[in-house]
């Protein structure tokens, strides 16, 4: 079906998106397409998730790692201060956190033999004292890892093969557990038999053909859907961001109009697909990607394990940070500027006790 068979089909039927479509959407389309498709996106979005907006921030426990991904500031390979946060620095980084307003946290770390399950565990368990949805984004486990983590009160896992190109993947994955593509590829299947709430899927754009990865992952969450019915899903699109340490010269270009493309194609094949844009964003796209499906906004970031407390002690020494942001306000102005445009930022999207 041609671009333009899909898009007046579309228009007649904006509901019926399914990942038979992402190929169209996914090839080459003019401004004029993505016009049409954004009108269409919104209609989807508004259906399935009205004006609503949901609003998180990370908190970094860790960046030691043991792989080498050179992209990552985290990777080993770069001489960058080490740290693994303590329980009275996770709970100085949670109050800080909880009292900028927000009721939902991702917990991450880098892949280190020192984040282990009792780790996590234990950090889960201060975090549950102040917010009331707690995700993690932490080295693949295996599966009794994460029911433990379920049973702890994980509501979601999130986990990017960063490219589903074999080849391509051995060039920035070369060592540690994180070069083993299979296990990684595997993952969310240890995760949806766990009975986690929700999975996060993504890659990281500008690894690989974005149109290439982009597809991969299509397949992967439709896969993914027909298994897993129960479960709900995220997925992200982050771009390449500058490192600590030298940017590997093998990236690919993606621009912000190859990005508006993938989240229109998305959000409409997908229509309860949550879809998260995080401060690796300019502000300008960040305000305009709303009206592009987006669901879920990362707000007031620090990329460092102890970052939010060094904000506040205006610390210099902030060179331990995964990748640098684009987008530093606060989550006031971020929620400010959502009201600005017709929607209503929250900070989580359903209470765990109704589940119950």
């Amino acid at each position: 079906m041609t671009i333009d068979n899909l898009i007046t089909k579309l228009k007649k039927q904006p509901f019926s998106g399914s990942y038979q479509m992402l190929p169209a959407l996914l090839g080459d389309v003019t401004d004029r397409h993505l016009a049409e498709l954004s009108m269409i996106a919104k209609r989807v979005r508004e259906r399935h998730f009205g004006r609503i907006v949901n609003l998180f921030a990370p908190i970094y426990l860790s960046n030691k790692c043991q792989n080498i991904c050179t992209y990552c500031g985290f990777s080993v390979a770069n001489k960058i201060p080490r740290k693994v946060l303590d329980d009275e620095e996770i709970r100085r980084e949670a109050e800080i956190v909880a009292s900028k307003g927000f009721k939902s946290v991702l917990l991450v770390t880098g892949e280190s033999r020192e984040v282990s399950i009792p780790f996590l565990l234990n950090a889960v368990k201060i975090m549950r004292e102040y917010f009331e949805q707690i995700s993690i984004e932490v080295q693949p486990l295996a599966e009794e890892g994460y029911r433990e983590l379920q049973q702890a009160g994980v509501y979601a896992v999130i986990v990017y093969q960063e490219t589903y190109d074999r080849d391509r993947y051995k060039i920035f994955h070369p060592k540690g557990m994180k070069s083993k593509y299979d296990f990684r590829l595997d993952t969310p299947e240890r995760i949806g038999r766990a009975n986690l709430h929700k999975i996060g899927l993504g890659v990281l754009l500008g690894l690989s053909d974005w149109r290439s990865d982009c597809l991969a992952l299509g397949e992967h969450l439709a896969r993914l859907r027909r298994m897993y019915w129960q479960t709900r899903f995220s997925v992200s699109f982050p771009r390449l961001r500058p490192i600590a340490g030298q940017m590997d010269d093998q990236v690919l270009e993606v621009t912000e109009r190859d990005l508006i493309q993938v989240l229109l194609a998305f959000r409409i094949v997908d229509p309860t697909l949550e879809i998260v844009l995080s401060t690796r964003e300019s502000i300008a796209f960040r305000d305009m990607a709303l009206d592009l499906g987006v669901t879920t906004y990362s707000a007031e970031s620090e990329t460092e394990p102890g970052g939010y407390y060094n904000t506040l002690a205006d610390s210099t020494a902030r060179n331990l940070e995964q990748f640098e942001i684009s987008d530093e306000r606060s989550i006031k102005e971020v929620a400010k500027m959502i009201a600005c445009r017709g929607f209503d930022a929250v900070t989580k999207d359903w209470s765990l006790n109704y589940s119950q």
